[in-house]
C-alpha cells in the first residue's frame, strides 16, 4: 500500500518547484535583457545620436572628440568635457597674466 504524502510535504515541494522556476525564468530574462542591450549598442555603437549618421574620431590637441560630418555635430565622451575646459583654462590663464602687474 503506497504511502500518501502529508499535506505540509507536498506544500514543502510545491515551494521549492515554485522557487526553481522563478529562478529558470528570472534567469531567462536577465539573458534576455543582456542580448537586447548587445543589439541596441551594435545598432547604435558610433551614430550620431541627432541624425543618426556614422561617427568619426577626431583629434582636439589629444582629446578624442566623435564628430558627425552630416549634421556638424560634436559629441564628448565621459570627462572630455573636463579636459578640454582644463586644457582652454591654463590658455586663459596665461592670457591673463599678461595684463597682471
Amino acid at each position: 500500500m503506497p504511502v500518501k504524502p502529508s499535506d505540509k510535504e507536498e506544500e514543502y515541494f510545491a515551494r521549492i518547484e515554485v522557487e526553481r522556476k522563478r529562478k529558470i525564468e528570472e534567469e531567462r530574462h536577465r539573458k534576455l535583457e543582456e542580448e537586447e542591450r548587445q543589439g541596441m549598442k551594435e545598432l547604435h555603437f558610433m551614430r550620431c545620436p541627432k541624425c543618426g549618421m556614422e561617427l568619426q574620431e577626431i583629434d582636439f590637441k589629444g582629446i578624442k572628440i566623435d564628430k558627425c560630418f552630416s549634421c556638424e555635430g560634436l559629441w564628448l565622451d565621459a570627462g572630455e568635457l573636463i579636459s578640454i575646459l582644463e586644457l582652454e583654462r591654463t590658455a586663459m590663464d596665461r592670457l591673463f597674466s599678461i595684463f597682471k602687474k
